[in-house]
């Protein structure tokens, strides 16, 4: 079914990328509840768990789609943060990271240890979860494509910080630990989305070793969970893939730090359009 598309030209430059995210999202949501043909598998779409790191980003859709907050959903002891609704056939369930409390911190609970924990604890919740989505910002390799403000589905996920070189048993291919995600050419042509490989290490910034090994991943966008989230959704069995909306440029001119800063807010805000046309 023909989707009305949201005009993102017109915003200020640091909003577009968070207007371009919600759109994404926005256009998944309706995609999947109309037109199972876009999911390879053509299987029925009813429970979806959508797995987003920063509070930040889920805010703009946990709001849009009216989602409550589930006190109880996760163990009292595990920072992780659940909403959950219904939008159009398919029920809604959002998970955070939450925030840092084992150091008083205050922040954002990034990276893979966390996100593989939340999502793992979600699905032991949620056996019947049939589509995980891993939903937020990345950054973009301008040498595969990417600008700001682009939205990407994964076509797999991989490390690129886990160096292990042992060769019996095979480290290396455990540790670069590549997931193929489900294929959605279909619908990210009908959303106007980019494909390609989301590499994951836990560091913002890169080093040049980093960047041989995301070479080597083939990698479009980088990211901080994608991998982990990858790798608990197989030990469940639960097909999955990510939408990211890229907030810098890895390969780029300016600090990953100030591009992302600038853009997170507006690629928030993308988040909430994009996601619900996705599901």
């Amino acid at each position: 079914r023909p989707q009305k598309k949201m005009s993102i030209s017109r915003l200020p430059f640091v909003r577009r990328s968070a207007a371009a995210l919600l759109l994404s999202l926005a256009s998944i949501a309706s995609c999947l509840s109309v037109d199972p043909s876009l999911n390879s598998s053509e299987m029925s779409i009813q429970n979806v768990v959508i797995a987003i790191a920063m509070e930040h980003e889920a805010a703009p859709f946990v709001e849009h789609l009216k989602l409550e907050k589930e006190d109880n959903f996760f163990s009292p002891k595990a920072p992780f943060v659940a909403y959950s609704g219904k939008y159009e056939k398919c029920n809604i369930t959002v998970i955070t990271n939450g925030k840092d409390e084992v150091h008083g911190t205050g922040a954002e609970n990034v990276g893979t240890v966390p996100a593989a924990l939340a999502v793992f604890m979600a699905l032991d919740k949620l056996p019947e979860t049939d589509l995980l989505i891993n939903a937020g910002t990345c950054g973009g390799f301008r040498r595969m494509g990417a600008e700001i403000g682009d939205t990407f589905l994964t076509t797999a996920v991989a490390n690129h910080d886990r160096r292990i070189p042992i060769p019996q048993p095979d480290y290396t291919t455990y540790g670069v630990g590549k997931i193929e995600s489900l294929k959605v050419e279909k619908l990210a042509e009908s959303i106007n989305a980019k494909m390609g490989v989301c590499t994951t290490g836990n560091s913002l910034d890169k080093t040049d070793e980093d960047d041989h090994h995301m070479k080597a991943n083939e990698a479009s966008v980088k990211d901080m969970e994608a991998a982990a989230i990858g790798w608990a959704c197989e030990l469940h069995e639960t097909p999955h893939f990510g939408i990211k909306v890229v907030t810098d440029i890895v390969d780029g001119e300016h600090p990953t730090q100030d591009e992302f800063l600038a853009n997170l807010a507006a690629a928030a805000q993308s988040l909430q359009t994009s996601l619900p046309k996705v599901i």
